[in-house]
């Protein structure tokens, strides 16, 4: 007799395989139907009330975090959004990316982390001084905004009493491991550290009153590509960063991209450094400097410069040197002076030789820059846009002559410069403007009236506006 087991035997075998699954009952449909799920949503409101009060609470974080997304566009609406409750609070601080902080214990005390666990650009220049939000007095620089208190006379002597940034900058590395960019200022080389091994995708660094010693630090931020270093401020802090600084820079940050020095001293050496080690540099900003006779010169090593800008410059270079050792930047596209003193006519011949294959030249409330002065950049035989801004002493005779020997010149901008003439415009000059593809001229803006104001008797010759009546 054999006994045979029935463990794997299905007891409803399927003779069809093939056959199509089995229609829903009536039971699953009723179950499925859109009045259920309408009675079973009324009666999980009226089991708590609160939900009644708020229906966003059934939304998930993650759904609620797109809408709120896509509904904060401007800074009012994302403090509105704030304010309708501690859920929204929270969630509105996940979607912040961007924080100027201005209390330094909100660092410290970790709360930073827990109410804005998102953040990539950090800017803590308000936060490292002593200020005083309630006082009516402002400092207001090109570099830093900030409030003093009446009775604050050592301001200026004691740096505003720093804080210690090197813990806070610990405490942020690690609270906000995906900084891209951060402002800072008065830190050292330990702070700088921390931050490159906790933040190693960090790209855009701003140091104020920095020093050599700080640079030490940099150079452990392997990735990063945008570097502004502000080290002297006339009355507010003195930093040096000199030549052994320079070259710290350019031998650890070889992927800049764009570089600014502000207030910063150094000579050959160290823009040679910069050149030789900073391949990838483009853009180079040259802000308040202090660097010794015959610099210029070591702007050729920079081979793949595109744009060199001079803002706020008492001089160029007083001792540039003989003009055929100064090289030229072959890939130099855009040149850019603002509010820089032009009056030393060597310096500027120099600086016009090193940029001769300059295509877009912007001059901006330059002062010193007269007919003669502007007849050097007649070496720039590649210009294409010429923008001239508050350049009060040139002429319209001035700038016939030189735009008149640029063949490829097609963008012309002229604003605010107040002895260039309409009337003194000569047929020649007249001609090369309808050559140009863009010429925007307004050299007196006196007379210029808003779009809003135009109709009205408020600017014109003989108006009534400043009659009295009675």
């Amino acid at each position: 007799m054999s006994f045979r087991s029935s463990e794997n035997q299905n007891p409803n075998p399927n003779p069809n395989p093939n056959a199509s699954p089995t229609p829903p009952s009536k039971k699953q449909l009723w179950l499925n139907s859109k009045p259920l799920a309408e009675m079973l949503m009324a009666m999980k409101l009226k089991s708590n009330p609160i939900l009644s009060l708020d229906r966003t609470l059934l939304l998930s974080d993650e759904l609620l975090l797109k809408i709120l997304a896509s509904i904060s566009d401007s800074q009012t609406q994302r403090n509105a959004n704030s304010l309708v409750c501690k859920r929204w609070l929270n969630l509105q601080g996940r979607l912040l990316r961007s924080l100027a902080i201005s209390d330094w214990n909100f660092i410290l005390s970790g709360r930073l982390i827990h109410r804005f666990p998102n953040l990539n650009h950090v800017d803590l220049i308000s936060a490292t001084f002593h200020s005083h939000p309630n006082s009516a007095i402002l400092l207001s620089h090109r570099h830093l905004t900030l409030h003093l208190a009446s009775d604050n006379c050592s301001f200026f002597q004691d740096h505003a009493a720093v804080l210690p940034v090197d813990t806070g900058l610990a405490a942020l590395a690690a609270a906000c491991p995906n900084l891209r960019r951060l402002r800072v200022i008065g830190t050292s080389e330990i702070g700088l550290l921390s931050v490159a091994e906790d933040c190693p995708t960090l790209q855009d660094l701003e140091l104020h009153r920095c020093t050599d010693s700080v640079l030490r630090g940099i150079a452990a931020c392997r990735n990063l590509q945008i570097l502004k270093l502000v080290g002297h401020v006339d009355g507010i802090y003195k930093s040096v960063v000199s030549d052994i600084g320079l070259t710290i820079l350019a031998q650890g940050c070889n992927r800049l991209v764009k570089l600014e020095l502000s207030g910063c001293e150094g000579s050959f050496d160290g823009v040679k450094a910069i050149g030789k080690c900073c391949q990838m540099l483009e853009e180079l900003t040259i802000s308040d400097h202090r660097m010794d006779d015959g610099w210029l010169a070591a702007l050729a090593f920079c081979e793949n410069l595109k744009t060199l800008r001079f803002v706020s410059c008492k001089r160029i270079d007083y001792n540039p040197g003989l003009e055929e050792y100064l090289g030229c930047c072959p890939a130099l596209e855009r040149l850019h002076l603002e509010k820089c003193q032009l009056r030393d006519k060597k310096s500027l011949a120099a600086l016009f030789s090193v940029c001769r294959n300059v295509r877009d030249i912007v001059l901006q409330d330059c002062w010193g820059l007269d007919n003669a002065m502007f007849s050097l950049a007649m070496i720039c035989r590649r210009v294409k846009l010429l923008y001239l801004e508050g350049c009060s002493l040139l002429t319209t005779e001035g700038l016939e002559s030189v735009i008149h020997s640029w063949r490829d010149l097609q963008r012309l901008r002229v604003v605010s410069c107040k002895n260039i003439k309409d009337n003194e415009i000569s047929p020649a000059l007249a001609t090369l403007f309808t050559t140009l593809k863009e010429l925007r001229w307004c050299p007196d803006t006196k007379l210029l009236l808003p779009s809003s104001l135009v109709g009205i008797t408020i600017g014109k010759k003989g108006g009534k506006f400043f009659r009295r009546t009675r």
